[in-house]
């Protein structure tokens, strides 16, 4: 410890500092405290004029620097903050400012610029373990994403920082930021969602049975959220229905319902929210439930808002829409109602022009095995109309 003398009334009080809350360099108390990669913490001022004189090594241990980055140290500003507080505003005239964003988006920024993955990976997973309020600030940071494009061993290590030994909070942060933050954090906090449960089956587990946040995220594939806020959900909840347990949580949530709309809606929706709709789509189809709720709802309007996409959007649109049909139709042909609306909605015409379209074989032999389930011969408009889209089939 370090005895600080302050005079107040004519009389002299001494206060204890601690020695970590001095600077190394300048044995001051940092007042915007910063670490090194080695570790070691100084104050911004003093390793700044350090590193601006040419230096390239760490003041107290003088090891060579893999690279002049440093990270604001949150968790120790608050340390002193609170501790300057206690002792009656220790150097009022001067007191340690609030930790705010500003240092952390300008470090985030630069960090951003760095070519090697390694030193970003090692930087950033630095920053995430150093505290809470370090997680925080990352789940709403834009760059995050691609700032994670290191090792996949890398980008496991973050996922547990963030995930495990009381990275709880982290979610329970994301979730506020989803929950209250504006357009721009909504988008990039279900990314980051999508980031860290893409890495094992784990993590996948771990965010889904966060209830709240996957209610969240299932609100926002409406007709009335921002296309890219659409997306970015559609991306996560694809990503973490890979898991047999979580479809049955979508399911169970009304997500089919959710894009049942989306699939109707008489405003076109972007070429990627309707191809990740589909493919969400039919990733639920695999589980009964998932067919159940298909079949049933409104009078297989869900199944009418899928043909409608046959040869609408794009070659992935229609290859997924065509696998949802094979699967309900072909499969396990559970539902009359399903081949009844596929006739009503002019699925069997759309169908014969996918057979001749540059979909892939394997999609060609589904729309193929799907009119041969309908027991259906192509009427007479049928076959003019398959005459006439034959001749200028969509350019995928």
């Amino acid at each position: 410890h370090f005895y600080e003398t302050q005079k107040s009334m004519g009389t002299e009080t001494y206060i204890t500092v601690p020695s970590f809350f001095k600077c190394p360099i300048s044995l001051d108390v940092m007042r915007s405290p910063v670490s090194l990669c080695t570790g070691v913490t100084y104050d911004r001022a003093s390793i700044q004029r350090w590193l601006d004189g040419g230096n390239n090594t760490c003041p107290a241990t003088m090891q060579v620097l893999r690279t002049k980055e440093f990270i604001p140290n949150l968790t120790l500003q608050r340390l002193i903050k609170a501790w300057s507080d206690s002792v009656g505003r220790y150097a009022a005239a001067s007191p340690p400012p609030d930790p705010t964003l500003k240092e952390v988006n300008e470090s985030l920024r630069r960090l951003s610029l760095e070519k090697d993955d390694e030193i970003r990976l090692e930087i950033l997973v630095r920053f995430v373990k150093d505290s809470d309020a370090n997680r925080t600030f990352l789940s709403a940071r834009k760059d995050l994403v691609p700032m994670l494009g290191g090792s996949e061993e890398d980008r496991k290590r973050l996922s547990n920082l963030m995930l495990t030994n009381g990275g709880g909070d982290c979610l329970t942060e994301i979730l506020l930021a989803i929950q209250r933050g504006n357009l721009e954090s909504k988008i990039e906090s279900v990314r980051v969602l999508e980031v860290i449960s893409s890495l094992d089956t784990q993590s996948k587990l771990i965010i889904a049975e966060r209830d709240e946040i996957l209610t969240e995220v299932i609100t926002f594939i409406s007709t009335e959220s921002d296309p890219s806020l659409i997306e970015a959900s559609l991306s996560f909840l694809i990503t973490i229905a890979k898991s047999k347990r979580v479809r049955s949580k979508l399911i169970a949530a009304k997500t089919i319902t959710k894009i049942k709309d989306i699939l109707l809606t008489e405003e076109t929706p972007s070429v990627a929210v309707t191809e990740k709709s589909l493919k969400l789509l039919e990733t639920l189809t695999s589980k009964r439930e998932g067919r159940s709720e298909i079949c049933r709802g409104d009078g297989g309007r869900c199944v009418e808002g899928v043909v409608r996409k046959l040869l609408k959007v794009s070659t992935t649109a229609t290859e997924h829409a065509v696998t949802i049909l094979w699967c309900l139709c072909y499969v396990f042909g559970e539902d009359k109602r399903v081949k009844e609306t596929v006739e009503r909605s002019n699925g069997v015409t759309k169908l014969l022009v996918v057979i001749q379209s540059n979909c892939s074989p394997m999609v060609r032999q589904m729309a193929k095995d799907v009119i041969k389930v309908l027991k259906v011969k192509p009427s007479a408009s049928d076959l003019v109309a398959y005459e006439t889209k034959t001749t200028h089939i969509m350019p995928f």
